[in-house]
């Protein structure tokens, strides 16, 4: 088996820990296996890839898009650090408003398995390339977001100062959204 499953607090979100290979010349492991997915409840094809380069202290999120164009995404660092994020946003979940936090790095080759529901963001230690794989194509027209630094859900960020986008800086509270998704669609 090329992974390890882990479940976190909130159901359907998991920490995916590859098996990784050493020897004298570096290593080898696995980043992705569709049948290794599928068996552990990851049946969504993915249909888009990703990357995004941060400087340190950056914050990107909490972004999600709109049925029909939600996405669940597997998310990874290629280099650098991060703290990720995934805030559900199910109406009626007994977690709506919750979320997990997970620090993924090159040196420990972790993902995050996001599912469709969730609102999704991290903050980078240092400069970091992240790279993801996602269950729908990117809709301009379906983006949107929270605001980061809600108080509601109360997200433990690393710092307060943090380098945003201006469309990060715009987002509403997650009280003051009408959330389109409903716990047990997905």
């Amino acid at each position: 088996m090329p992974f390890n499953f882990v479940n976190t607090a909130i159901s359907g979100v998991m920490v995916i820990e590859p098996i990784v290979f050493k020897d004298e010349r570096g290593f080898f492991f696995e980043n992705y296996k569709e049948s290794e997915m599928n068996r552990k409840g990851i049946e969504f094809k993915f249909v888009q890839d990703n990357s995004s380069f941060s400087d340190a202290n950056v914050l990107r999120g909490l972004h999600f898009q709109v049925p029909p164009y939600e996405q669940g995404k597997l998310v990874r660092v290629i280099t650098g650090k991060i703290l990720d994020i995934a805030v559900d946003i199910r109406v009626n979940s007994p977690t709506y408003g919750k979320y997990v936090s997970e620090i993924l790095s090159a040196e420990n080759k972790k993902m995050l398995w996001v599912p469709p529901g969730f609102a999704h963001g991290f903050y980078t230690y240092e400069p970091s390339f992240v790279h993801y794989k996602v269950t729908k194509e990117y809709n301009k027209d379906a983006e949107s977001g929270i605001i980061w630094n809600d108080e509601t859900i109360d997200i433990k960020w690393e710092s307060d100062n943090v380098n945003l986008s201006s469309k990060d800086r715009l987002w509403k509270k997650l009280k003051d959204i009408d959330s389109p998704f409903n716990y047990g669609v997905f």
